[in-house]
């Protein structure tokens, strides 16, 4: 979506088709003028010095026009006429498609010219030459970062894998029907027990795997020797299936990857083979030596599967054992990954990457249990960066236990006791420090007295909590399925244009879990000050992707009732509706939900421009821990609006969604979505504001 306010629904979302493109996001957030710079939001002014420009852009529109009737009457000759004079017409038009796109109506004479659909294209495949975004200017679109790439094919192994696990949550749910099935002689045939459906489980982390082999979305399927672009030292996976999913190491069991006999062919043909490229140090073996920089690596086979690490037979010099003995022979360095024990990941285990290690020396003896294994010497390669793991303990950074270990605390919680769990606030920046101010905690949101919330929310009949989609009218929204698993307090299978949860009027109870979005503040999250940014916000919890972070808190009022306000860089503008239109440049987001009260969107409205949504969230002086968070062109949330106390797509909740599996101690980001050139000053010239976000791919301006 494009950024109409500081804030919108068009920010990155975290699916796979949109990766770190901005996704509708400009349901915006933001932090004071004055305090981060990042953070700043449109200044209402730029509405005024739009209107002023207005009568130059109809006459944009009614020029279009005439060239659509050329078209008409000589065929494709309009389309030369507008090459002929592109670089005039193309800067108007550019102009006129991000005011007429973005700003409130100008007039409501119903008399003025109206863009039909077919000019209303035309306006935008001019706009889109003229920023280099058509596809007939493709040379000047900038490659994705190796670094985005990976990111990218993580999070849609977390989309597959998490639409997996909601396949076994209904297995599960069958299960538990299945107990009050008839059993025995008054069994009929269609029945199914409860250990026939158990037997038919699988780990939807390693489904989730074959399912991206069969559609080649792995992002490195061929085996390499050295670092993988975009993987660096101390990258963190959360599960063996990632690393198989980026091409980083190939098997989700085996501790050893290799290349076998297929490589022989091109670049590597004067290599012996098989030959390692990687292994995984996780304590499977009693005889491992980790000292970090220094390794003595035991090799494959032989050892008891049920988990006590004892050998119970020789091993073999082959397969896995042999490629390491080859890379000893020909110099060839390996990629060591150590895994840690982690309640956080959903495997147990968090696995970091090292660096390469050169295999220094191999030999064979009896182990501790007696039988023969083979022993690796690695050594660190010199000149790589510092290892961020030390032999079997893990480090995050160091989180505080209680607040009298919080350095540079200002403030114990912001919140003042309102969230169920406090919110401190840091600041090791200013001399002497200070603490957020100008604005006042709410949890709930605060509505003008204009505006009437609607009462028109669904129902459905389910009872103490919704699992059968088949049967829930509220599942039935979202496309007849819950867009919610129950796996890790709740987390979001994937972005949607709206996410319509179950409300007050349904017979669930609140640990339904179409009611994720609902439990309030469930991180322990933490306002910290940064020098460029100023406030920020981070977490001293793991939160997985998918997880509900918080709600864009502030007052519910109207779009056009801020038009006096000066410098208010907190409006996030509730885009929905323009998102789900796919009005000015907004990205579209993935929807099979049935949506019956929006069916004939076209026809709401019709008087007013909607390229300017008609509500917006004012936390300026009254918000939430959301009003902190700050901008970033590679975020790791993203925007999501839910519906559940009503219907009205206008009125949504603007809620913000962990994109990637965020670490402890990661500063929370989401894009704002603004488009460069879209904000102006009141003196109508257009304002633009640095970016430092410190994203690798970062476009250098905010707006």
């Amino acid at each position: 979506m494009v950024v109409q306010s500081p804030h919108s629904l068009e920010s990155s979302v975290p699916t796979a088709e949109n990766g770190s493109k901005r996704v509708n996001s400009q349901l915006g957030k933001g932090s004071p003028a004055k305090d981060n710079v990042s953070g700043q939001r449109r200044a209402s002014a730029r509405l005024q010095a739009a209107k002023q420009r207005a009568e130059k852009e109809l006459s944009v529109k009614r020029r279009v026009e005439h060239l659509d009737e050329d078209e008409h009457e000589n065929g494709t000759s309009s389309r030369k006429k507008v090459n002929v004079d592109s670089e005039k017409l193309e800067l108007k038009l550019k102009h006129a498609q991000s005011a007429i796109q973005q700003l409130p109506e100008i007039s409501s004479d119903r008399s003025e010219p109206k863009l039909n659909e077919k000019v209303a294209k035309m306006v935008e495949r001019a706009a889109k030459i003229a920023e280099g975004l058509d596809g007939t200017n493709a040379p000047n679109v900038v490659e994705k970062s190796a670094h985005i790439r990976v990111k990218e094919t993580i999070r849609l192994f977390n989309k597959h894998y998490l639409h997996l696990v909601q396949e076994e949550e209904k297995r599960c749910g069958a299960v538990k029907v299945d107990k009050k099935a008839p059993k025995g002689k008054n069994a009929k045939k269609g029945d199914v027990s409860e250990v026939d459906v158990k037997g038919k489980a699988k780990r939807p982390d390693l489904k989730a795997i074959s399912k991206m082999m069969e559609k080649n979305e792995v992002l490195y399927p061929e085996k390499r020797i050295g670092s993988l672009p975009g993987i660096d030292v101390g990258h963190r996976f959360y599960s063996r299936a990632e690393m198989v999913a980026v091409g980083f190491h190939s098997h989700w069991l085996n501790g050893i990857d290799y290349m076998g006999q297929s490589y022989r062919k091109g670049e590597y043909e004067h290599y012996i083979f098989p030959l390692a490229v990687a292994i995984v140090l996780s304590g499977m073996y009693e005889d491992d030596l980790d000292n970090a920089e220094d390794v003595v690596y035991t090799g494959q086979g032989g050892h008891d599967l049920t988990g006590n690490k004892r050998q119970i037979r020789d091993q073999v010099l082959e397969r896995g054992n042999l490629a390491l003995k080859n890379c000893v022979d020909l110099g060839v360095p390996v990629r060591v990954i150590r895994g840690h024990e982690s309640a956080s990941s959903y495997s147990g285990k968090v696995y970091t990457y090292d660096g390469l290690y050169k295999v220094v020396q191999y030999w064979a003896e009896k182990g501790i249990s007696g039988f023969t294994v083979f022993k690796y010497r690695l050594r660190r390669l010199e000149g790589q960066p510092t290892l961020t793991t030390s032999q079997v303990q893990f480090t995050y950074g160091r989180v505080p236990k209680s607040p009298s270990e919080i350095r540079g605390l200002v403030c114990e919680d912001i919140s003042g006791g309102q969230e169920d769990v406090p919110i401190p606030a840091t600041n090791l920046v200013d001399d002497p420090p200070v603490a957020p101010t100008g604005f006042t905690y709410c949890k709930s949101m605060k509505v003008t007295r204009n505006i009437k919330l609607p009462a028109n929310a669904a129902k459905c009949d389910c009872k103490g909590v919704c699992w059968d989609p088949k049967t829930c009218a509220c599942a039935r929204l979202n496309g007849s399925d819950f867009p919610y698993v129950h796996r890790d307090g709740g987390r979001l299978i994937e972005a949607k244009h709206v996410v319509f949860e179950c409300g007050p009027k349904c017979g669930c109870g609140p640990s339904c879990v179409n009611r994720t979005s609902q439990r309030g503040l469930k991180y322990r999250l933490e306002v910290f000050r940064t020098p460029k940014k100023g406030w920020a916000v981070r977490s001293w919890d793991f939160i997985p992707s998918g997880a509900p972070v918080c709600e864009y808190i502030g007052v519910l009022t109207r779009t056009e009732e801020l038009d006096s306000v000066s410098e208010n860089n907190y409006i996030f503008d509730i885009d929905c509706l323009q998102t789900m239109r796919g009005l000015g440049g907004r990205e579209r987001r993935q929807q099979e939900a049935s949506l019956p009260m929006i069916q004939n969107m076209d026809k709401i409205d019709e008087q007013r421009s909607e390229s300017v949504p008609e509500f917006c969230i004012d936390a300026g002086s009254i918000g939430n821990v959301a009003r902190f968070i700050n901008h970033s062109c590679e975020p790791n949330l993203f925007i999501q609006c839910v519906l559940s106390a009503h219907q009205d797509i206008k009125l949504a909740r603007v809620m913000l969604f962990a994109a990637d599996n965020i670490p402890p101690l990661q500063e929370l980001t989401y894009d704002y979505g603004y488009a460069l050139d879209s904000v102006y000053g009141p003196d109508g010239k257009v304002k633009r504001m640095q970016c430092y976000c410190g994203a690798e791919d970062c476009r250098k301006r905010l707006f």
